[in-house]
């Protein structure tokens, strides 16, 4: 067995073995056996999510930089806008296919007040700060100092000046003149610590099996037995449109844009995919579909800068998932929706996943939008943010494996199209 298929075994080994784990001890044990349990659990799956956080936000500068630089201003405007317009069209297909699913199987939960009020709190107080921020504050806060933004974890800030930057310094390479060279060997110079970031990955790859270990016992001890209670049909809703995106519509892409067996590509995207659902962050997730991609022998100009733009925009999870507890909400108060109003529904919930950010329950932030926009009450927003924030530590999950399993999709279709697959390096 290599070294590749020994850490897959090890890493499937510590999620199955902490997920069955923590699935005893939810049924066998009480909470607060459990809760005196976790503080020596947690940290072990902490250091793994710190870890990537550590690589997560130099690898995003570094790739970003080197991919806008890397490739002609020609093409890459070309490429760029195939990998948008791909990430485009699958969030409208999700979230019109999440507004569908939800209307069909008719999420409803019985006594919501009672469910909520362990929830309220935290509802209330992401309703009234984190959620408060207007169109404008979002638009201005992507332009702001990258030494800010890097110490502060923004995502979009970083994204926007790396593009930017690599741009500009390939506007210089491609006219040739008297600064070509020196920007050249900067570009060169960025790709050495791009590679260095990658040999430090390979690394903390090492301490997966036993973060994912710590991670699974610890969201499944704690969370396992909400998928048995009253939520039973909202998880359902997420977890069939989730499942049916990444089993069905993802490997039906490639079989239709690349003319290959789909199996193929997933046997390598599979520690992305599953990495996704322990660490419920697309962002830290990005070092290991990085790695994927390198797998499947995908040009790394294109994979450094549609991976992390994915990580950011990409949130197919997000759009089936937050049409689920927009009905919710209309069965509990009551809301009739138009067909007007779900079409501007599908709009608003496709524009406002790009603000989820790749960071573990993005997606509950943005509730507060979209439920607004039907005209719900404050009360009634907190309600349901409430009961959302029940449930979501297992929906998250799921929502961003789907979410990753789009990235690295997307990723190798654009790739496969524009002949920046090296197929020789994939074999091997």
């Amino acid at each position: 067995m290599d070294k590749k298929k020994a850490l897959l075994f090890r890493i499937l080994a510590g999620f199955l073995g902490g997920s069955l784990l923590g699935l005893g001890l939810s049924k066998w044990c009480s909470a607060g056996t459990i809760s005196r349990i976790m503080p020596f659990v947690e940290p072990f799956g902490d250091i793994l999510v710190s870890m990537l956080k550590m690589v997560v936000y130099p690898i995003i500068l570094f790739s970003l930089i080197y991919g806008a630089a890397s490739i002609p201003l020609k093409k890459s405007g070309r490429v760029g806008g195939f990998v948008m317009l791909w990430y485009f069209a699958t969030s409208l297909f999700a979230t019109v296919f999440g507004v569908a699913l939800a209307w069909i199987m008719n999420p409803k939960v019985g006594g919501a007040e009672k469910l909520a009020s362990d929830y309220m709190e935290g509802a209330q107080k992401i309703t009234s700060s984190e959620a408060t921020n207007s169109f404008g504050d979002f638009v201005v806060g992507i332009f702001q100092n990258p030494f800010a933004a890097l110490a502060e974890g923004q995502f979009l800030p970083i994204i926007v000046f790396a593009i930017a930057f690599g741009l500009a310094a390939r506007a210089i390479i491609d006219a040739s003149g008297e600064h070509a060279a020196p920007v050249r060997a900067m570009i060169t110079a960025v790709d050495g610590a791009q590679q260095a970031m990658f040999k430090l990955i390979d690394w903390v790859m090492l301490y997966f099996p036993i973060g994912v270990f710590a991670l699974s016992l610890a969201n499944f001890a704690q969370n396992g037995t909400l998928l048995f209670g009253p939520y039973l049909r909202i998880a359902l809703c997420v977890i069939v449109g989730v499942a049916a995106m990444m089993f069905v519509i993802y490997p039906l892409a490639i079989l239709l844009f690349c003319r290959e067996n789909p199996l193929k590509a997933f046997r390598k995207i599979r520690p992305a995919m599953l990495t996704a659902f322990v660490t419920r962050s697309s962002a830290a997730t990005l070092p290991v579909s990085f790695k994927s991609m390198d797998d499947l022998g995908v040009s790394r100009s294109l994979s450094s800068f549609s991976l992390p733009m994915g990580a950011t925009v990409n949130m197919d999870g997000v759009c089936v998932h937050l049409p689920v507890f927009v009905i919710l909400a209309a069965n509990i108060f009551g809301y009739d929706l138009t067909f007007a109003q779900i079409s501007m529904l599908c709009l608003s919930i496709m524009f406002a996943s790009v603000g989820a950010g790749g960071i573990p329950g993005g997606s509950v932030f943005l509730l507060f939008m979209v439920l607004e926009g039907m005209g719900l009450q404050p009360d009634q927003v907190s309600l349901i943010v409430a009961l959302a924030l029940g449930i979501n530590p297992i929906l998250d999950m799921f929502e961003t494996s789907c979410n990753v399993t789009g990235d690295n999709v997307c990723t190798y279709i654009v790739a496969k199209k524009n002949g920046m697959v090296d197929e020789k390096g994939a074999a091997e």
